[in-house]
């Protein structure tokens, strides 16, 4: 029976396999070298494509940790957060790679692991600020 992920996207038996073959490898991979950034990044993905939302999160917590300006590594340390459930959190955070520069507001609308922030009163602040940086610089809001 196919599983689903956090995309509700369909895995074939394969595939879930593959994953795991894969998960299996990259976490040898930081046993040996817990820096190995693009290492830990593939690994976050892959806990979250399986459902192991605390794993991604794990992953995420550390990769803030070794790249703590870096806006993209905030925006799934968010994501990961809405997924376990994590919610006022999760929205401080994403302010935070707004801060730093995460602009992808196309993907933010529309990307399944934040779906349940979407529907949280306190995301409202989410939405205003996006409004207000999709602005040209001239209209925005002076704070």
């Amino acid at each position: 029976m196919p599983k689903k992920n956090s995309a509700n996207q369909t895995l074939s038996r394969r595939e879930a396999r593959d994953l795991d073959i894969e998960i299996g490898f990259l976490e040898g991979v930081v046993r040996r070298d817990p820096e190995y950034v693009d290492a830990l990044q593939v690994l976050g993905d892959n806990y979250t494509q399986r459902g192991r939302y605390s794993k991604g999160l794990a992953i995420d917590l550390h990769l803030c940790r070794l790249r703590p300006r870096d806006a993209l590594t905030h925006y799934n340390l968010a994501c990961s957060l809405a997924l376990t459930g994590e919610t006022a959190r999760a929205i401080e955070v994403l302010h935070r790679a707004l801060d730093l520069g995460y602009r992808d507001f196309k993907w933010m609308r529309r990307d399944p692991d934040l779906r349940s922030l979407r529907r949280h009163p306190l995301y409202r602040s989410i939405r205003t600020r996006v409004r207000d940086l999709e602005k040209p610089s001239g209209e925005r809001a002076t704070s």
